[in-house]
């Protein structure tokens, strides 16, 4: 995934049915374009953490954060786009291989950490877990036997630093709350 134009936010948001589809309908009529959409659960019963990366940067950013607040579920929204952080995503790569291109292929998904899960009669299946860029550089190398059928998480992410214990619960941290930070 090419980064440059791209934005990276991080939403803590209620773990309540229909959160998503509330914040892809505000992304759509807002015109704001989707590059990656990730949804999991937290460190915090009832909460989720949505990555979110979007075209755009600056003022256009701000606009979605302010956005998201208007949503009830939404309980914190941090801009990580230029923090020192840890980008991950999880690759399945289906690859041609055929007699003695096995061991080739064998020997590209060992080379990037990753891991041949499937054998068939003419493909191999590869699953790869690094950074984006690292999967685009196995990309672009697996292309020369040929990628068959590909899929990818998404961007998941987190910031690095020091460990910072919230005190009393999340859901509190609205902006305009009266609780502290």
């Amino acid at each position: 995934m090419k980064t440059e134009g791209l934005s990276t936010l991080v939403a803590l948001v209620e773990d309540n049915p229909g959160v998503l589809t509330k914040v892809a309908t505000l992304f759509r009529r807002r015109g704001f374009n989707i590059a990656s959409l990730n949804v999991g659960h937290s460190e915090q019963p009832g909460i989720s953490r949505m990555t979110i990366v979007i075209e755009g940067t600056g003022a256009h950013i701000k606009q979605c954060e302010k956005h998201l607040y208007k949503l009830v579920e939404v309980v914190k929204v941090v801009d990580i786009t230029n923090a020192d952080r840890v980008d991950k995503e999880l690759a399945l790569v289906k690859i041609a291989a055929h007699g003695a291109e096995r061991s080739s292929v064998v020997a590209l998904a060992q080379a990037f950490d990753g891991e041949v899960v499937d054998v068939g009669r003419n493909a191999l299946i590869v699953q790869l877990t690094a950074s984006p860029y690292t999967i685009e550089r196995f990309l672009s190398l697996a292309g020369d036997f040929g990628v068959v059928e590909l899929t990818r998480t998404g961007l998941i992410t987190m910031a690095r630093g020091d460990v910072r214990r919230a005190r009393g619960p999340v859901a509190a941290r609205r902006p305009g709350s009266n609780h502290k930070e």
